[in-house]
C-alpha cells in the first residue's frame, strides 16, 4: 500500500483529509480493465455512448448537493463551485450534440481513380489519461474526459492531490451507470501518479504549469505519445481612449479577480491608452474597494481564499518584488492575510509598474490587477505580446472593428472583445495556445473530439480489373 498524501482545508489551513494513491500495480491492473472494457465502449456506437453520458447526467444531477459540498471544502469557494457543478449537465448535452454531428455514419465515395473508391474511419486511442489542476478541479477534469468518452476512448482521470474530496461523490455517480463504470475512472494521487500514468495511457491531457506540462512533454516523447497540454497563462489587455471606461472596469475587475484571480484565463496584465490611465486607475479602485472576502462564511463576500499554499508564497514574492522595484499598490494590503489558518489576498491594483517585475511576466494566479500606460496602438500591442505565454486576452476600444484590428495582433489563442475572461463562459469557439501556454488540438468545438481518434482510409477496389500502374504480364 502507498503511503497517504494529507490534504490542507484553504479555508482554515488545517490537514483533514488523506488521499491513498493506488499503487504501481494497482494502478497498472486498473488500467488494463479499462483497455478491455473500450472494446465494448466504441462497439456501441456514437448512440450507445451517448445514452450512456445521458444517464450519467441524470445520477450527477441528482448528487449535486454532495458534489458541491466536496467542492466547496475543497476550493474554499461556493457561489464557483456551484457553477461548476451545475455546468456538467449543460457540457454533457453541448457534446452529445456536436458528437452527433461531427461523427457521422461512414460512407463510400469514388476516388481520383474511378474503380477506387475511399471509405474514412476513425479509430478512437482505447486509453485517455487526463491530469488535471485545482483551480477548478471538477469542471476541468471533464473538460478532455466527455468528448474523449464520446469519441470511444475509455478515460482515466487524476486530479489534483490539493483538491481531491469531489472524487468520491463524483465516483458513486459513475458507478451508477455500467457502461460508463467500465471505461471511466478517477484515481487519486499526486506527482508519481500522474508520470505513471504517462506511461499507460495512450494519450496524454495535461492542464497544469508550464514546469510540470514540460515534464509530462518530454515523457510522453519517450514512449512516442500524443498529448494535449493547456498550460499557464498571463493574459493581457488592452484599453484603447475610446473604450467605454465603466464597462471596461466592470469587465476586467471580474475578469482579473473571479475565483480570486485562480484561473488560467484570468486578466493579469491591463494595458491602457495613457490619455485616459488615470481615469482608469480611478474607476478600477473604486470598484475594487467594494467587494469583500468571502469570510467568516461563504456568503459574506465575492473573494474566497487561496487554495494551494505553494500559490500563498508566488502570490506574496510577486508583491514583494513589485513593491520593491517601486509599484504602487492602491489596494489592499500588499500581501496574503492569514486570517484562521486561510490565506486571503484582497484584490489589488498596482501601478507604476515596469516589465522587469515578477506580476508583469511571470504567471501570478492570484487577484492582481497591474495596470501600466501605452503611446499609442503600436505600443500597446508590443507590450501585449512581450511574454512567453499566448493563452488568450482581451481588448477594449470604441468600436468593434478597432478592437479586431488589435486583438488580430495579439498572440494568443481566444481574445475576448470589450469582455474579458469569455472562453469561461463561451464554450462553443475555437482556439489552439500560442507560445509556451500549451501545443496540441482545440478543447473546444467540433474538432475537440477528433482529438482523440486516429483518421483511417479504406481504399477499396471495386472492379476485378488489372490496375494500370502493376507490372506488365510477361508474353
Amino acid at each position: 500500500m502507498t503511503e497517504s498524501i494529507p490534504v490542507r482545508n484553504p479555508r482554515n489551513g488545517q490537514y483533514d483529509y488523506y488521499l491513498f494513491p493506488p499503487t504501481a500495480k494497482e494502478l497498472a491492473d486498473l488500467c488494463q480493465r479499462m483497455r478491455q472494457g473500450q472494446l465494448q465502449w466504441q462497439a456501441i456506437g456514437i448512440e450507445g455512448r451517448i445514452a450512456a453520458l445521458q444517464q450519467w447526467k441524470q445520477t450527477v444531477q441528482n448528487a449535486l448537493g454532495s458534489i458541491v459540498e466536496a467542492l466547496c471544502v475543497d476550493t474554499g469557494r461556493k457561489a464557483e463551485s456551484i457553477l461548476e457543478a451545475q455546468l456538467i449537465a449543460s457540457s454533457i448535452d453541448r457534446w452529445c450534440k456536436i458528437a452527433t454531428d461531427c461523427l457521422p455514419p461512414q460512407s463510400e465515395k469514388p476516388s481520383s481513380v474511378s474503380f477506387i473508391h475511399l471509405r474514412q474511419d476513425l479509430e478512437p486511442y482505447e486509453l485517455v489519461a487526463v491530469i488535471s489542476p485545482w483551480n477548478f478541479p471538477l469542471l476541468l477534469s471533464l473538460i478532455d474526459t466527455i468528448p474523449a468518452l464520446l469519441a470511444g476512448c475509455a478515460v482515466i482521470v487524476k486530479p489534483s492531490e490539493i483538491t481531491p474530496r469531489f472524487i468520491k461523490p463524483l465516483m458513486n455517480t459513475i458507478s451508477q451507470v455500467p457502461e460508463l463504470a467500465s471505461v471511466l475512472t478517477y484515481v487519486e494521487g499526486a506527482g508519481s501518479t500522474g508520470a505513471q500514468l504517462v506511461e499507460l495511457a495512450d494519450l496524454i491531457c495535461f492542464t497544469g504549469s508550464v514546469a510540470t506540462g514540460l515534464k509530462v512533454y518530454q515523457a510522453a516523447a519517450q514512449h512516442f505519445k500524443p498529448v494535449f497540454l493547456e498550460l499557464g497563462g498571463k493574459d493581457p489587455a488592452i484599453v484603447t481612449a475610446s473604450a467605454n471606461l465603466d464597462h471596461a472596469t466592470s469587465s476586467l475587475l471580474w475578469g482579473s479577480v473571479v475565483n480570486a484571480g485562480q484561473s488560467c484565463l484570468s486578466i493579469e496584465r491591463i494595458y491602457v491608452e495613457d490619455s485616459v490611465f488615470d481615469q482608469f486607475v480611478s474607476m478600477l479602485v473604486e470598484k475594487t474597494n467594494q467587494l469583500r472576502f468571502a469570510y467568516p462564511d461563504y456568503d459574506s463576500g465575492q473573494i474566497g481564499p487561496i487554495i494551494s499554499d505553494k500559490q500563498i508564497d508566488i502570490i506574496n514574492e510577486h508583491l514583494r518584488d513589485a513593491k520593491e522595484k517601486g509599484a504602487n499598490i492602491l489596494t489592499g494590503k500588499g500581501y496574503v492575510e492569514m486570517i484562521d489558518g486561510g490565506g486571503w489576498c484582497f484584490p489589488t491594483v498596482l501601478t507604476n509598474v515596469t516589465h522587469e517585475m515578477k506580476v508583469m511576466t511571470e504567471e501570478t494566479f492570484g487577484p492582481l490587477m497591474p495596470v501600466m500606460p501605452f503611446h499609442g496602438i503600436e505600443d500597446g500591442i508590443a507590450k501585449a505580446n512581450s511574454t512567453i505565454y499566448g493563452l488568450s486576452g482581451a481588448v477594449f476600444a470604441g468600436t468593434v472593428e478597432e478592437a479586431l484590428f488589435i486583438a488580430k495582433r495579439i498572440k494568443g489563442g481566444a481574445i475576448s472583445i470589450n469582455d474579458s475572461a469569455l472562453t469561461a463562459i463561451i464554450h462553443e469557439g475555437e482556439k489552439n495556445s500560442f507560445k509556451m501556454s500549451g501545443m496540441g488540438g482545440t478543447r473546444m468545438g467540433p474538432s475537440a473530439i477528433k482529438r482523440f481518434m486516429r483518421q483511417k482510409v479504406y481504399l477499396i477496389k471495386t472492379q476485378p480489373i488489372a490496375s494500370p500502374w502493376w507490372f506488365d504480364a510477361p508474353h
